[in-house]
């Protein structure tokens, strides 16, 4: 071998070696207004878009590992971020849930005035939260594993009713879930279950003891004008979680994914590609830099 074929070889590999390194995700961090040291991730240009991710999850696990992030990278920019609690984030409460005003110092930390919103389960609830608090800033919002429940007794009483049933892979989904949460917090699987046991009776306490109030979250879904959409299991309640979005919004894309449950939906080796692809072009048809702006 001549040493201009050497040379030639070692340029492609270094090429393709900073062609990958680009392909990789960034990690970042950034410190909170109370002090607490947030890790997000990104990747991509384009419009920003925000995942937030379940209880007890990550933004690895819940968007980059089974692939929901690479898609969306391909034509946005991606941050996702871990919540406080959750990877590798501080953990000032480690069984404690994440926060809606995080992603807004987020969004401020990176200087980002709108952003396409996606949450899962917890994360979907955040998302709720911030349509409430900074509906100026989202160019649209998805749900994922969640929704937005009926708040008024009587249409909770006409909403119809969902299907029975589970995804016979859940349980193993939920194992492989609680061996990695029990690493993340340095503990054994053990100790992990005997904590979050006791979190789900302290829950169910407080909520026992709290004074009666409507659930989910407080808004106005009347006054969105921005798209939203929800992605959910046949056997996770859809129809509890997006009868009101139906009535309600102006513009509400709904997806069902037959036959998976909760964590099955989502799981990497478990989430049906429906997911990734309704995402996808759900953002992409309403993303300002994609589409025609139409004057009025």
């Amino acid at each position: 071998m001549t040493r201009r074929n050497i040379l030639s070889i070692a340029f492609c590999l270094l090429t393709a070696g900073a062609v990958f390194a680009q392909n990789k995700p960034e990690h970042k961090y950034f410190k909170t207004s109370d002090g607490v040291k947030i890790h997000f991730m990104v990747k991509g240009k384009g419009t920003p878009i925000i995942l937030i991710h379940g209880y007890t999850g990550s933004a690895e696990g819940n968007w980059f590992s089974n692939g929901i992030a690479d898609a969306l990278a391909l034509n946005h920019m991606v941050i996702a971020i871990d919540c406080r609690n959750h990877g590798l984030s501080d953990k000032p409460q480690p069984m404690g849930p994440g926060k809606a005003e995080d992603v807004i110092e987020l969004m401020d930390h990176l200087k980002i005035q709108k952003a396409h919103l996606h949450g899962y389960s917890m994360g979907g609830g955040i998302v709720g939260r911030l349509m409430g608090m900074i509906p100026d800033r989202i160019i649209t919002a998805g749900f994922g594993g969640s929704g937005v429940p009926e708040v008024d007794p009587e249409w909770r009483a006409k909403a119809p009713k969902d299907k029975e049933g589970r995804d016979p892979l859940e349980d193993e989904a939920s194992a492989k879930l609680r061996t990695r949460r029990a690493k993340d917090l340095g503990v054994t699987l053990e100790e992990y279950q005997k904590r979050l046991a006791e979190r789900q009776e302290q829950q169910r306490a407080a909520l026992a003891a709290a004074p009666a109030r409507p659930a989910g979250p407080q808004l106005d879904l009347t006054k969105i004008t921005f798209p939203v959409m929800a992605v959910n299991g046949e056997f996770d309640r859809p129809l509890a979680k997006t009868v009101r979005l139906h009535r309600e919004l102006r513009d509400f894309t709904n997806v069902v994914l037959p036959g998976k449950s909760h964590l099955t939906a989502i799981m990497a080796g478990y989430m049906p590609r429906e997911y990734l692809e309704s995402v996808v072009k759900f953002i992409n048809a309403n993303d300002p830099k994609q589409r025609p702006i139409v004057r009025r």
